[in-house]
């Protein structure tokens, strides 16, 4: 469960592979000619979306004159972008574009996450996924119980051992607790069990007190922090946003940056954690008492 599978290393290669055709001073799309492969694989190889052929690989350092040694490294990480993840063994009930992020987070050390609209899939209950998925037109009523049970087995990483669970920092806005539906009193309730034994720190927006504020007006997005492994340098920091039909992965300087200051004005407007804990447990009574 702990295993990242094959998403880092193939981040790596796709940053490594664009890294050598900038320098080779050729753009995607000659790159894509020259290689005779669509502008769309080439673009999914180098964003870490795909497992990738070490005969591509070889065929591209030869494009780009890649030096032997750097080559060889590129090799190897070919080989491990074919790595498994727990969650192939669920097919295409996850699609390619979030089985990247499921590999990132567990790799993790930190994740920020802000969700103006819903609970984050960590922090669901199962009862909650079922009802947030079941509410979807576009799910079938076979894949619910699938994406549920992917959602549930994603909660594990809180639970690990070794390496130690990533660092959950979670900002809510106070309408999401206030949601109605049969699946939220005992939601609030593991909301709070969480935040006692330390798997998250959370934060509420206020609904009554918090200002106007341009952080509020943008989806969700969750800031991930990566450790390093063994000599490796670490994964930048990576931003995730998601949208109805697929996600958007950044890693650029000043994209982090912008969303890092978002962060920073989102803790400005909450509550602290502590005085965020009692707004939990006070809805999660009146919720009760309804």
């Amino acid at each position: 469960m702990t295993d990242a599978g094959s998403s880092v290393p193939r981040r790596q290669l796709g940053r490594y592979l664009r890294q050598a055709r900038e320098q080779a001073g050729l753009s995607l799309e000659a790159s894509a000619k020259e290689l005779e492969v669509s502008r769309a694989t080439m673009y999914r190889i180098e964003g870490g979306q795909t497992a990738v052929r070490k005969a591509d690989v070889v065929a591209m350092c030869t494009t780009y004159g890649t030096p032997p040694e750097m080559a060889s490294v590129l090799i190897a990480l070919a080989a491990e972008t074919k790595a498994k993840g727990w969650w192939h063994a669920y097919g295409d009930a996850i699609p390619a574009w979030f089985e990247l992020y499921v590999g990132l987070e567990a790799a993790a050390s930190r994740l920020r996450h802000w969700e103006p609209a819903s609970l984050p899939g960590l922090l669901q209950t199962k009862e909650y996924a079922e009802s947030l998925l079941c509410s979807n037109p576009d799910t079938p009523g076979q894949e619910v119980d699938r994406l549920v049970t992917v959602r549930m087995e994603r909660q594990q990483i809180l639970a690990r051992r070794s390496p130690a669970p990533p660092k959950l920092e979670v900002i809510l806005d106070e309408i999401v607790l206030r949601r109605k539906d049969p699946a939220m009193p005992q939601q609030l309730v593991h909301l709070s069990e969480q935040i006692a034994r330390g798997a998250a720190v959370i934060r509420v927006v206020p609904t009554r007190t918090a200002g106007i504020n341009y952080a509020l007006t943008g989806g969700g997005f969750v800031i991930l922090d990566f450790p390093a492994i063994g000599i490796r340098t670490p994964e930048p920091t990576t931003v995730y946003s998601e949208s109805l039909t697929g996600a958007l992965y950044l890693d650029k300087p000043t994209e982090v940056a912008a969303y890092a200051r978002a962060w920073r004005a989102l803790e400005a407007i909450s509550l602290d954690p502590i005085r965020s804990a009692d707004l939990i447990a006070m809805i999660a009574k009146e919720s009760s008492d309804e």
